[in-house]
């Protein structure tokens, strides 16, 4: 495929997944997020505190992928609802967003054609992925912690990135935040500690800790906001 052909079908391909994960989000409840946003330490009572207007995408991204103990996984329950036909684009995106991986990966090169190879620092394996708006502003070796999809051979992101490396972030680093609050992840082996749902809820609690934006108000309802490649 050249290049033209690629992104073509990466922006079709990305607009399926933004509307998919929209989608699931109305079926899922404020009580949820709200829940989710508290154990992120977002909250005050019922209100949710922000340091900025993007953070809300950390408990959306947690009550997308990660299930309720009890409860039928939320992408299942948007599939039964969905039902798309088996092959089409939007039924290859489902099946992606339901494998998703999250894991820590750093910035080798640029792809050949376009985009970026991605180490997964975690797992010590490469992937593709196309990201334009970080293709054009983010350097190799850069490191940082999201949560990818593959529906083709290339990969994207789900929706949030996490920078992790000390020089990205004026504050203490991430990681050492993350394994001091969450010891008993330091005893994971890397691709279970990837796999390990306390790991990305650690990855976006330190996120949240280490801010340092003036906070800002949201009452007790869902409001929208990308942090990457919108």
């Amino acid at each position: 495929m050249s290049r033209t052909d690629i992104l073509t079908r990466y922006r079709r391909l990305r607009q399926i997944s933004k509307h998919q994960h929209e989608a699931v989000l109305d079926i899922i409840t404020a009580d949820v997020l709200l829940d989710w946003a508290r154990r992120l330490e977002l909250t005050v009572g019922k209100t949710v505190v922000l340091e900025n207007d993007t953070e809300l995408t950390l408990p959306e991204d947690l009550a997308i992928y990660l299930p309720r103990r009890g409860h039928l996984h939320p992408l299942e329950r948007y599939a039964r609802l969905a039902r798309f036909a088996p092959g089409s684009d939007e039924a290859i995106v489902l099946a992606a967003m339901r494998q998703a991986q999250f894991s820590l990966w750093r910035i080798e090169r640029r792809h050949p054609t376009t985009g970026l190879i991605l180490r997964d620092l975690l797992r010590d394996e490469e992937i593709w992925r196309i990201d334009e708006a970080l293709a054009k502003s983010t350097p190799p070796g850069v490191a940082m912690a999201a949560r990818l999809l593959q529906p083709e051979s290339f990969a994207m992101t789900a929706r949030i990135i996490v920078p992790i490396l000390p020089d990205l972030m004026p504050r203490p680093d991430l990681m050492d935040e993350v394994l001091t609050r969450a010891p008993a992840l330091k005893r994971r082996q890397e691709d279970d500690l990837a796999r390990d749902p306390r790991f990305a809820i650690g990855i976006y609690r330190a996120a949240v800790a280490t801010g340092a934006r003036e906070r800002v108000r949201f009452k007790h309802k869902r409001a929208r906001f990308m942090w990457t490649d919108a």
